[in-house]
């Protein structure tokens, strides 16, 4: 294999959605303008997010029954339909430059992630027709991005230990009658998404020809500190 690029990854914990749509769009101007590329791995406060291509009826509550969930809802820049994020979920949002088309990309990602569910035990299929990885006819990890000046953003969810009757409040990716898994449904155990983002940043490395270094503590909290405020924003 050729010399990687050489970028940084960052681990965030638990954060809102919305400020890590401003917090990628930051990064994606910056590298654009020459700045490293990052990737984002974290876990998501409980949210719907509705995709491009989403149908709102694809939301089965009212926002008087999400809001008693305390589940917020947003529109999403990323392609796609409807989804749902939350605690147990390891989300990850890699901010690079697009080396491939766009297809390609996803379908890398997707292999990188069947790479570290198969060291779980699991094996996962990815369907491009479909965008996910499924273990037979259940869905472990969605993806969607957003490219702009050939720099993407949005990425993956990857249901780790996740509240699976979360998914009943959508049709899920807009598939009616998706049925939905996690790694601790199908394991009977799970990784924690931080203890899974190590592994998860090296796999994607492997796949895009990205060496994503792990970026100091001190230095990632710095950064994300200024997004501490929530934001009402359109994964």
């Amino acid at each position: 294999m050729s010399a990687q690029s050489k970028a940084v990854w960052r681990w965030l914990g638990r954060v809102s959605f919305a400020e890590t749509v401003a917090l990628q769009e930051q990064l994606r101007r910056d590298v654009i303008a020459g700045g490293p590329e990052t990737l984002l791995l974290l876990e998501h406060d409980a949210v719907i997010t509705l995709g491009r291509s989403a149908v709102a009826a694809n939301v089965l509550v009212d926002d008087g029954e999400l809001g008693r969930r305390g589940v917020a809802l947003h529109r999403a820049s990323r392609g796609g339909d409807v989804t749902y994020h939350g605690p147990g979920q390891l989300v990850g949002y890699p901010i690079v430059r697009l080396r491939m088309g766009v297809r390609a990309h996803v379908e890398a990602m997707a292999l990188a992630i069947a790479d570290v569910l198969r060291s779980l035990g699991i094996e996962a299929v990815y369907r491009p027709s479909a965008p996910g990885l499924w273990v037979g006819d259940a869905k472990i990890c969605a993806f969607g991005i957003n490219v702009h000046r050939r720099v993407t953003m949005h990425g993956f969810a990857l249901n780790l230990a996740t509240d699976l009757d979360a998914f009943q409040l959508i049709v899920p990716c807009g598939i009616s009658g998706c049925a939905v898994s996690s790694v601790q449904a199908l394991a009977g155990e799970s990784p924690t998404p931080r203890e899974l983002a190590p592994r998860i940043a090296a796999a994607l490395s492997d796949r895009f020809g990205v060496t994503f270094e792990a970026e100091p503590p001190a230095v990632a909290v710095s950064i994300a500190m200024p997004f501490g405020a929530t934001r009402m924003d359109g994964a």
